[in-house]
């Protein structure tokens, strides 16, 4: 059985990585599944298709967001009502998150995610499946699959297709 080196929250926020940002979760610095063409194209088409339908909103990729006092995640896609925040990372809940999902992805480890994201007060989750081109919608209510490929929050109400991504 291997072991896990722990590290402070100081030592991961002053430490970069040149191969793509990592997570933190409760001293773990955990490596993220991405790289492949069809999950960087969707994290990009997402974030032009709400840059240029959505000008109430900031959306961009992979930003860290602070979840709880030892945990940052990293959303392929963050959304945040009104102008870009400033400083390095968020530490206020976004409007709306995006996963996109990566063929090495576990259910476990996403839903982990999801559930971080509504217990920090994220309003909406998107995770959205490149693979299959289907899409679900998680708010603190529940889970539903967008059946019409739409995928939806409210106040501001932003729908955005599937085939919009594709």
């Amino acid at each position: 059985m291997g072991t896990t080196t722990l590290i402070s929250v100081e030592e991961y926020l002053r430490t970069s990585y040149s191969d793509g940002d990592r997570e933190y979760i409760d001293g773990r610095v955990v490596e993220r599944n991405l790289g492949t063409l069809p999950h960087a194209h969707w994290q990009t088409r997402f974030v032009v298709f709400l840059a240029n339908n959505y000008k109430a909103i900031w959306a961009a990729v992979e930003v860290r967001v602070q979840v709880k006092p030892t945990r940052f995640r990293v959303p392929d896609v963050t959304c945040v009502l009104g102008p870009q925040p400033e400083g390095n990372i968020l530490y206020e809940p976004p409007f709306l998150v995006i996963e996109v999902l990566s063929p090495d992805d576990r259910a476990e480890e996403v839903q982990e995610k999801i559930d971080d994201y509504l217990a920090f007060g994220v309003g909406y989750v998107w995770v959205a499946n490149p693979r299959t081109r289907r899409g679900y919608v998680y708010t603190v209510e529940g889970m539903r699959e967008a059946k019409d490929g739409v995928l939806r929050t409210a106040d501001p109400e932003i729908a955005l297709s599937l085939n919009e991504v594709v």
